[in-house]
């Protein structure tokens, strides 16, 4: 029963389209990569092939996991998850474009409330074969007959059925996603070549271990047929030789030397971008890791040739605040922050930066400031626990002690740590004035808490 109930979980939880392995713990607190460029990025890869699937109104969001493998799913009806690996292994934005298009047909087809329908189904006759098969057990251990040999094998054959007929229901879904994505790329004018691009090289290098196995106990259809099926489909769309806009795929080459930059070690950065490139993607790596590795002398003046080079671009204009602000100098930070804020119509993760450049300065004159940036800023990212943390420093600078017990009650919350939430909320609670806006909000924690416990 633990078997097929780690089978009909991987099926129904991810619905995933690469390594089924690397979902697992994503309900204990998945690490996250938050930044405002990528997401700016992906979004905008996103949100054409959600419209084309009528799911333009339902606000998903895209979602960073930190891990370097390739995997991408969807875990529920709001948001596509999707690894750093997928994104530093991908070369061009078209073959990302393709895993969002075919994890759009998952959401687009119900398939997550249709295999959790499937499961339950499932769950009910294995628990009614277990039922049959314990009776024959009792029966043959009463007559000492064989009787009981017999019920142990109705009780292991469903399970081998039902655990075929998950999978089989779960390959049908891979099917339907990757013609729902063609169809999706067709109507955004894209091509499919990209998504054929990522399944075929998968089968190259070996990631889909199938050959000699029993394609009816595959997750997913078999590698070489289901990439064969869906070159066939890719190549009759008119799209298919389309390729990226030069500064979309400058764009993409800039996040994935983002990436490298922020989690690869200064060796790996050298050998992936040596001193001989001097292109924007290969300083803008240089630029990051020297930040991070304590060179911050070289760093600024990498991230000011890049300034240079893109006057207009907020993200370079971020990467310089936030390298000050890092480095122990949070006054030299502000300027650049305020331009990346203004220039990137305020994002408000850039926003919580330049709110977190102000507090770190310890100058009470920007205490206003920074509470008036934090909160517009918590509105539009109401789970970011840094911006209430920077929120509740704040509120403290000036005295305003029952508001910054309820921003460092919402930080806890948004952590996740429930015990530390409801100190503080009760603390808020008792100092605010009965009925008062703070006093209700801390009151929502309380609430939210014990409704938590009951579930």
């Amino acid at each position: 029963m633990k078997r097929l109930a780690a089978v009909a979980l991987a099926a129904a939880i991810a619905c995933t389209s690469f390594k089924a392995e690397a979902q697992q713990g994503q309900n204990k607190g998945l690490p996250l990569i938050r930044d405002a460029e990528i997401e700016q990025l992906l979004r905008e890869y996103s949100q054409p092939i959600l419209r084309a699937a009528g799911l333009g109104q339902h606000n998903i969001q895209v979602v960073i996991i930190r891990e370097g493998s390739f995997n991408a799913f969807v875990a529920d009806g709001r948001r596509i998850f999707i690894n750093h690996g997928a994104l530093l292994q991908s070369k061009t934005p078209n073959q990302v474009i393709g895993v969002f298009a075919h994890e759009t047909g998952h959401i687009a087809g119900g398939h997550l409330a249709k295999m959790r329908e499937e499961v339950a189904r499932a769950q009910n006759q294995m628990i009614v074969a277990m039922l049959l098969g314990a009776g024959a057990i009792a029966a043959g251990s009463r007559s000492g007959s064989g009787v009981g040999q017999a019920g142990m094998a109705a009780i292991s054959a469903p399970q081998e059925v039902i655990r075929r007929t998950l999978l089989s229901y779960a390959r049908q879904h891979e099917e339907n996603a990757d013609r729902a994505a063609v169809k999706f790329l067709n109507s955004t004018g894209q091509s499919a070549r990209g998504m054929h691009e990522t399944f075929r090289r998968f089968v190259d290098e070996g990631l889909f271990s199938t050959h000699g196995s029993d394609p009816y106990v595959q997750s997913h259809p078999m590698a070489r047929e289901r990439v064969a099926a869906l070159e066939q489909l890719a190549q009759a769309s008119p799209h298919w030789n389309k390729v990226d806009p030069p500064a979309l795929q400058l764009r993409h080459d800039m996040m994935r030397a983002k990436l490298t930059g922020f989690l690869s070690q200064p060796d790996a950065v050298r050998r992936l971008y040596p001193p001989s490139d001097q292109g924007l993607p290969a300083q803008y790596a240089r630029a990051i890791s020297r930040y991070r590795h304590g060179d911050l002398r070289v760093a600024i003046s990498l991230i000011d040739g890049l300034i240079k080079a893109q006057p207009g671009n907020p993200y370079f204009q971020e990467l310089k605040g936030q390298a000050l602000l890092e480095s122990g100098r949070p006054a030299e930070a502000i300027a650049p922050l305020r331009k990346a804020v203004q220039m990137s119509n305020r994002a408000p993760l850039i926003e919580m930066l330049l709110g977190q450049a102000l507090v770190a300065t310890e100058n009470r004159a920007y205490a206003d400031e920074a509470i008036d940036i934090l909160r517009r800023a918590l509105v539009r990212e109401p789970d970011a626990a840094l911006g209430y943390t920077q929120l509740a420093m704040a509120y403290s600078r000036k005295g305003l002690y029952a508001e910054a017990d309820l921003a460092s009650a919402q930080a806890a919350y948004a952590r996740g740590d429930t015990k530390t939430a409801r100190d503080l909320a009760l603390r808020a609670k008792s100092r605010f004035a009965v009925g008062a806006p703070g006093w209700v909000q801390a009151d929502d924690i309380l609430n939210a808490r014990k409704l938590g416990q009951k579930n």
